[in-house]
């Protein structure tokens, strides 16, 4: 979508008291919606959330124009669930989201404190809701995340965590307007975890999932990493590469499989591989640091 150009006509007026109509024809207003696409770029396979944040900036645009107009507004609450398995994207999209809430006027400051389990529960009465607390008040004004927040929840009747969410769903009414929770973990885990506190769910407008990669994705991030580190993959390293990854998709069960996590680790392995390789050779010339071929992939 092209931007609108908005065309104004300024009256100047000159000594003789004379009226000169001027038009200024080049004031652009951004289209939101491009901006928003322009923040997903370069998060493969996390375009899903392009519709999550339409909604939400409408909400706001919206709710301002409200404002202006001396119309009632509602509290907004941004409070989101997030499902995936691990490398999924989840901890990445917190943190864009974070920083885009400061550009809206939503949050305050870019931040994101990102805890679990061990940090909210306690191992003894009373050392829970203190440690609750102390996480929300240094969450004020930014994002909590918190990571397999259904472990909140396994424990028994004796187990502090069913404190920490009770907590949690309080301060999420009182302070909604000064802090965004995000809570994530595995799929079943989490709709488990909706279901220990019967408020849970309705606290929670946005409750997204995040689907597993396949190969052409795990390939791309897999080149973006390497492209960071200042690497190039050859043409044959790049297919063998492919290959690997789609055949640990195949052997992998959805829960086992770590996504951009086990792409990570295997980038960070061809990269040693290819560092012996080159000191054995003895081979130190530019061109050849930077390459990445075949034989550092190791299968």
């Amino acid at each position: 979508m092209t931007p609108r150009v908005n065309q104004i006509n300024i009256i100047l007026h000159d000594q003789k008291h004379d009226q000169k109509r001027v038009q200024l024809d080049k004031v652009v207003i951004p289209n939101p919606f491009e901006q928003i696409e322009k923040k997903l770029t370069g998060l493969v396979g996390l375009d899903f959330i392009y519709d999550q944040m339409v909604e939400i900036y409408a909400l706001i645009e919206i709710n301002k124009r409200r404002q202006s107009a001396n119309l009632k507004v509602e509290p907004q609450t941004l409070h989101m669930l997030f499902k995936g398995n691990p490398g999924t994207g989840k901890t990445t999209v917190a943190r864009l989201l974070a920083k885009w809430f400061v550009e809206l006027g939503v949050l305050a400051e870019q931040k994101v404190i990102e805890v679990d389990r061990a940090d909210l529960v306690g191992e003894y009465i009373g050392q829970t809701a203190h440690k609750t607390r102390d996480l929300i008040k240094r969450a004020q004004g930014g994002v909590l995340f918190i990571d397999e927040a259904y472990s909140l929840a396994r424990g028994g009747t004796k187990d502090f965590g069913k404190e920490a969410i009770d907590m949690l769903v309080t301060h999420m009414d009182n302070h909604q307007q000064s802090f965004v929770l995000i809570l994530a973990g595995y799929p079943k885990q989490m709709d488990y975890f909706l279901k220990t506190n019967p408020g849970l769910r309705s606290r929670f407008p946005f409750i997204i999932e995040f689907k597993d990669y396949d190969a052409d994705q795990l390939l791309a991030i897999a080149k973006q990493m390497v492209a960071k580190r200042d690497y190039i993959l050859t043409k044959e390293a790049e297919f063998k590469l492919f290959h690997l990854i789609k055949k640990k998709i195949d052997l992998e069960s959805n829960v086992n499989f770590s996504n951009g996590r086990f792409v990570r680790n295997l980038v960070e392995k061809i990269i040693r591989n290819q560092s012996i390789r080159l000191v054995k050779q003895q081979v130190y010339d530019g061109d050849i640091l930077v390459l990445l071929t075949a034989d550092d992939i190791l299968t």
